[in-house]
């Protein structure tokens, strides 16, 4: 549907297909994914968090022994997913006491798991806050992924997988980056609950 909807998006098939791999991957093995971004990217962060973490376009019942049965009718298959860019105090405190380019990759290093994901959102490729939290992935046996513009910027000679919309306006790649993410999210899902 993605590219019937955006025929121009068909270039970035190759890259979609390997960050989708990469994810069902994750999770299979029990990992979690690991979302960042700066402003609106911020908020595509936690948007993409709200769809793996409960049913997006698939119903997903729970059906763990541990859980009682009137508590899990109400609940949802979950894939985890968190942002590392949400909340206030650990953000804000890292960068009144140390270096706000650094706050990211502080959450980072204290949630990370090796065989963890992290997905790093921006526009440019450049953001100093992301490109930091990225270098410190192949160390912490992270894999990584950026969505960004068309140039890539600094995050995609850093990245595992680099998915560039090909846009360079701000407002444009966030227009791309929206069906882009979904299309990961729903196919994600299917991997794992159809």
């Amino acid at each position: 549907m993605l590219y019937e909807n955006y025929p121009e998006l068909l270039c970035l098939r190759d890259d979609i297909e390997q960050v989708i791999a990469l994810l069902v991957d994750c999770f299979q093995r029990g990992g979690k994914l690991m979302c960042a971004g700066n402003g609106g990217s911020a908020a595509d962060a936690e948007h993409i968090v709200g769809e793996l973490m409960k049913g997006f376009k698939l119903p997903r019942p729970v059906s763990d022994p541990r859980i009682p049965k009137e508590l899990a009718e109400k609940l949802q298959g979950a894939l985890p997913a968190i942002s590392l860019s949400s909340g206030l105090a650990l953000p804000t405190a890292y960068a009144n006491d140390v270096d706000g380019e650094y706050s990211v990759a502080q959450t980072l290093y204290g949630l990370a798991k090796p065989g963890d994901v992290a997905l790093f959102i921006s526009t440019s490729g450049n953001a100093k806050n992301l490109a930091n939290a990225a270098l410190l992935c192949e160390g912490l046996g992270v894999k990584s992924a950026a969505l960004t513009g068309a140039s890539g910027g600094r995050l995609a000679g850093i990245c595992d997988f680099t998915i560039r919309a090909p846009a360079h306006e701000t407002y444009r790649v966030q227009e791309y980056h929206l069906p882009i993410y979904h299309e990961i999210c729903a196919r994600v899902e299917a991997a794992m609950f159809a």
